[in-house]
């Protein structure tokens, strides 16, 4: 009966998969445009703030901080530009190597972070609340599994478990 239904709907099996991630994934992303297009952020500007308040007070090279972003950034310059400008993180080459860029959360990034901690807190509940840990934690296994084969080889994403979730 799956076969037949997946045959009449889809190439593959594989392709009802994806598509159901991408459906699930663009659904779930409404929730966090709706969060911070409140405070004029996009949830990319979010996740690079956050892993820079996990570092405060040291401060990230451009590179560090683009590979530890969940989704790849192409254009790491405009969007630290973006932050730069609303004075909630500092951009500062080393004088020793001129070449290296280093970024740090500003006390504005900070207060803004702050004062999104409950929103995001429920942001979350409102996504996947829904689920029992259990289907979770099962979810989460098998997201990462999914992912893993085409993660690159410096990824703190390769397991389910990459340390402290604040800084990956």
């Amino acid at each position: 009966m799956r076969a037949a239904h997946t045959q009449l709907r889809f190439d593959s099996l594989e392709q009802e998969a994806f598509l159901n991630l991408w459906r699930t994934f663009d659904r779930l992303r409404l929730l966090d445009e709706q969060v911070f297009g409140k405070v004029d952020l996009t949830p990319q500007q979010y996740n690079a703030l956050r892993i820079l308040k996990a570092h405060r007070p040291a401060r990230l090279p451009t590179l560090v901080l683009s590979s530890r972003l969940i989704s790849r950034a192409p254009d790491i310059t405009r969007l630290l530009d973006r932050l730069v400008q609303r004075g909630l993180i500092v951009r500062e080459r080393l004088p020793d190597n001129r070449r290296v860029v280093e970024v740090g959360i500003t006390d504005a990034g900070m207060e803004l972070l702050d004062s999104l901690e409950t929103e995001i807190h429920n942001l979350g509940r409102r996504q996947l609340g829904h689920m029992s840990v259990e289907e979770l934690e099962q979810l989460i296994a098998l997201l990462a599994r999914a992912r893993q084969p085409h993660e690159p080889r410096e990824s703190s994403w390769k397991t389910s478990a990459c340390g402290d979730p604040r800084t990956c």
